[in-house]
């Protein structure tokens, strides 16, 4: 057996080195010490939760349909798989120690099954019953007297000239709706005829003057950790968020209130995991939940460089069983969303690209999708400054130089 000589400050210490088998013994069993984690869905936010995994000893899954999303390339393991499938889920996650999800829309009943037998699942399955239909959802804020605006409850397009006091609304449908798809305003009586014929929440409208995301944290033992508060700022054609500002620009009292009421939100859901509250400030300073994201989110990408503890970091600790991480900011910071280009369709490309990669303190991220078309989010740039004029100057330079558009060679 080897020997190896170290120098440790004046003493020389021999210790064995351990041989070839001896070796593959310890991967092995290291490789056994690991959990093994699913994400259902292979998106950005799947691919930037695999980036965070690589720091911790976790063996990672994949089930996606599409075998070249974004998460493929960096997973342990890839399953191409219907996640709204229940067998392909059940079956992708019956070996797994632990399963978490990048998007709401998956087989709840295969979940539920899973932890019956033993699989933990962040959030928990009864979490994501009740935030994948929107009825429930404002059901849940009312049942736990969290404010949110009036609504009304609709089977049909018909019951909106029985519920004219909610107008001007807003009318999302129950299921299936997803980053501005399955919402539409109306206006009055008269614009019912265009309305969603089908189950769905129209909402009395609110004169928002901001629109905030609260991050909630949530160990396994109850524990809880805040993000400090961003403000939103949609594009408004796409009903979709074109940037945001961290942290947001609102008085304590008002903070205080946000933050209080997305822990209420959080606690009342008794579940493990990370959660995204978006809420309305109106000008009496009011506030009002609009919906939850019970996983990583849009509005915490900004927190990979602009945190110490990232939104993606901090939901492996949660699943790991390791001590919450440090929401506080390094700089405050502003995050512009890269979207697909108006009139663009085909292989993706970046014009303005190598401009923006000069920029101080901006930190740009492809999500690697190979397909582009109008309003796809396709990366995000984060820029981290002391000054907010610098900040909003950087993002509209952003804006300006950086597009997605189709390969025309």
């Amino acid at each position: 057996m080897l020997n190896k000589i170290i120098r440790s400050k004046e003493t020389l210490i021999d210790f064995p080195c351990p041989n070839k088998n001896q070796i593959l013994k310890l991967h092995i069993a290291y490789l056994r010490a690991m959990l093994k984690v699913g994400i259902l869905g292979g998106g950005q936010l799947g691919r930037m939760l695999l980036q965070a995994a690589a720091n911790y000893p976790v063996e990672t899954h994949v089930l996606e349909n599409d075998d070249n999303c974004p998460a493929a390339y960096l997973c342990r393991h890839f399953k191409k798989g219907n996640i709204c499938d229940f067998d392909a889920v059940y079956n992708f996650g019956k070996g797994l120690d632990a399963i978490t999800i990048e998007i709401e829309n998956v087989n709840v009943e295969a979940l539920e099954k899973l932890e019956n037998e033993g699989v933990k699942v962040y959030p928990k399955p009864s979490v994501l019953r009740i935030i994948q239909n929107k009825i429930l959802q404002k059901q849940y804020y009312s049942q736990h007297q969290i404010p949110t605006s009036p609504y009304a409850i609709l089977n049909s397009k018909n019951e909106i000239a029985q519920s004219p006091q909610f107008l001007p609304g807003v009318q999302k449908l129950a299921t299936g709706g997803y980053d501005g798809r399955g919402v539409q305003i109306i206006e009055t009586i008269t614009d019912a005829e265009e309305g969603f014929d089908e189950p769905s929440v129209l909402e009395k409208r609110i004169k928002i003057r901001k629109e905030i995301a609260q991050i909630v944290a949530i160990d396994q033992q109850g524990k809880t950790v805040l993000y400090p508060a961003v403000e939103m700022v949609f594009n408004k054609d796409l009903n979709q968020l074109d940037y945001q500002l961290c942290p947001a620009d609102i008085p304590k009292e008002v903070l205080w209130k946000v933050e209080a009421i997305a822990v209420s939100v959080v606690r009342n859901f008794q579940s493990p995991g990370i959660f995204a509250v978006e809420l309305f400030i109106d000008d009496n300073n009011e506030i009002f939940v609009n919906e939850t994201a019970p996983r990583v989110h849009n509005s915490g990408h900004h927190t990979i460089e602009a945190h110490y503890s990232s939104q993606f970091d901090m939901l492996w600790r949660i699943i790991l069983g390791y001590p919450l991480g440090n929401t506080k900011y390094i700089l405050p910071s502003i995050m512009v969303n890269i979207i697909g280009s108006e009139q663009h369709s085909g292989n993706a490309e970046y014009s303005g690209l190598k401009d923006v990669l000069t920029i101080d303190n901006a930190f740009v991220h492809i999500y690697g999708k190979q397909q582009t078309k109008p309003g796809r989010k396709m990366g995000h740039v984060t820029i981290l400054s002391a000054e907010k004029q610098d900040l909003i100057h950087k993002a509209n330079k952003i804006k300006q130089a950086l597009s997605v558009v189709a390969e025309t060679r």
